[in-house]
């Protein structure tokens, strides 16, 4: 058997042979940055075997949170997936989450390690995570992510090795790899700005729990991003205003403060107009994940530095980091997520925080993750971490979704990822709500006129006049009215007739 640097040399076949039927998996990758590829692939057609063969197979799957195509449509296609966590996006693994198929546990990102840890999800039968090297010593050069690997490493019993050859060794070269040991033998994380390093530019794992090592040179598959429209352009300007009178009143300092930003077409789109606006001085980040806007802006000087877990680019901008590594390795830091979104650090660092909302209701509680309260669509991510713990925290939304026929405004948020308590601006391409200081009907009044479109204001308004006077006020008959209509008819707004497609029935 052929051999690299003492480990045996597998087929992916080889490597997925002896998994049983309920074993627990985890898998590197944050977003399709970094993740495994080959094996899990390789496990998918192993699970349509044995189901052919009449046989069960299914699996309990753990990432760093989503991780592309491969384990969250084609693992999840071949109907391989009993449980998964911590966070998910796809169709297919949506599909069976919501049939009830599949147990997931959404949770905070940063959580996932001490969780891990503490083996509040078992045991981890095998560890399978992407990297560019591994040594007979078990030092192990993690490519485009680090998110929960070091722990995975760690904590598996079981480990196998995917070397991705299409990636550049240099990666480690970003790489801060700082694993914590467990309460409450804690000491404060010397991390004092973003671009501060506290860790290693590899992870550990013990070189008996390798079984061994699988090659490929398949690139991480991230989907290129499309314009954010009218609605992203609109927002970025109020973010921009918003940010520039912040400046003027002495609440954000001349340098700024760092930001963070989710995933998505909206965010990537706010922070190119950000960057380009000659008022906002060059500022770094403190983020999760990093998108392809953010390498133009550190190309232009405008972003000095970026930390994230994740640099989640497609492959032409891939391209041209690797070939620029002289350049953006200094400015890059990856670190593992339970740093990235450590509380304590966010809270130190000052950090803005920009997220995505699905809905908000009038008082500024924040669904992010279900639709109706009751369906998932990705997760809560790390939002909740940086909306509680930054210095600024904001969410962004269009005013309404699907040709209008769906109010991102509504009485009552059916679910509540961030609550009123943590939100503090809400913006629209109508406008924005600075909601600091203000009582709940103030809250309301504001997010109302200034946040809502202009369809939906009426009714709104109404419902606020006509509920029971109280400290949040609230009609119980009423508040989920525009969800029922949308059940019903495809439509929130009340007397509008049937849908002209009868099976729409989501957002």
């Amino acid at each position: 058997m052929s051999r690299i640097n003492g480990f045996p040399l597998l087929t992916p076949e080889e490597a997925v042979a002896g998994i049983p039927h309920g074993a627990t998996l985890s898998f590197s990758g944050f977003t399709p940055a970094g993740a495994a590829k080959v094996v899990p692939r390789a496990l998918a057609a192993r699970a349509r075997s044995e189901h052919a063969a009449g046989r069960p197979f299914q699996v309990r799957v753990l990432t760093g949170a989503s991780s592309g195509q491969v384990i969250d449509e084609e693992l999840a296609s071949a109907e391989a997936v009993a449980w998964r966590a911590p966070y998910q996006t796809g169709a297919a693994i949506r599909r069976q989450i919501n049939q009830e198929k599949v147990e997931y546990v959404d949770m905070h990102l940063s959580h996932l390690p001490q969780t891990v840890l503490f083996g509040f999800f078992g045991r981890i039968d095998l560890a399978v995570v992407e990297a560019t090297d591994i040594t007979r010593d078990g030092r192990v050069f993690l490519t485009t992510s680090i998110g929960a690997s070091p722990t995975y490493l760690q904590y598996a019993d079981r480990v196998v090795i995917e070397i991705n050859r299409r990636h550049s060794p240099r990666l480690c070269e970003m790489a801060d790899i700082l694993v914590l040991p467990p309460p409450p033998h804690r000491t404060p994380i010397p991390i004092f700005e973003p671009l501060g390093r506290a860790g290693l530019p590899y992870a550990r794992v013990d070189p008996r729990k390798v079984i061994g090592i699988v090659e490929n040179d398949a690139p991480d598959q991230v989907a290129p991003f499309s314009s954010a429209g009218t609605n992203g352009r609109c927002i970025a300007e109020h973010l921009v205003d918003f940010f520039l009178a912040e400046m003027r009143a002495g609440r954000i300092p001349e340098t700024f403060l760092p930001l963070q930003a989710g995933v998505g077409n909206l965010t990537n789109a706010v922070m190119a107009a950000l960057g380009a606006h000659p008022d906002i001085p060059p500022f770094t980040m403190y983020s999760e994940v990093l998108q392809d806007a953010i390498i133009d802006l550190i190309r232009a000087g405008r972003l000095s530095g970026a930390s994230a877990t994740a640099l989640t680019i497609t492959t032409p901008k891939m391209a041209e980091v690797v070939e620029n590594l002289d350049f953006f390795a200094s400015r890059i830091v990856l670190r593992p997520q339970e740093i990235s979104n450590h509380p304590g650090l966010i809270r130190r660092l000052g950090v803005i925080a920009l997220n995505t909302a699905l809905e908000a209701d009038i008082y500024g509680n924040v669904n992010s993750s279900h639709l109706y309260g009751t369906d998932i669509v990705n997760g809560i991510g790390g939002s909740g971490e940086f909306t509680r713990n930054s210095y600024l925290s904001i969410f962004m939304t269009a005013s309404t979704a699907k040709d209008g026929r769906v109010s991102s405004i509504v009485p009552m948020v059916p679910h509540v990822d961030s609550n009123e308590h943590s939100v503090q601006v809400l913006v629209t391409e109508q406008g924005l709500a600075d909601l600091r200081g203000l009582g709940p009907m103030q809250r309301a009044r504001c997010i109302i006129t200034r946040c809502a479109h202009p369809d939906y204001r009426a009714y709104l308004l109404d419902y606020l006049d006509k509920a029971r006077p109280a400290h949040i006020r609230h009609d119980l008959m009423r508040c989920f009215e525009l969800h029922r209509n949308l059940l019903a008819t495809g439509r929130m707004r009340p007397g509008e007739g049937p849908p002209e497609d009868p099976g729409i029935r989501h957002p």
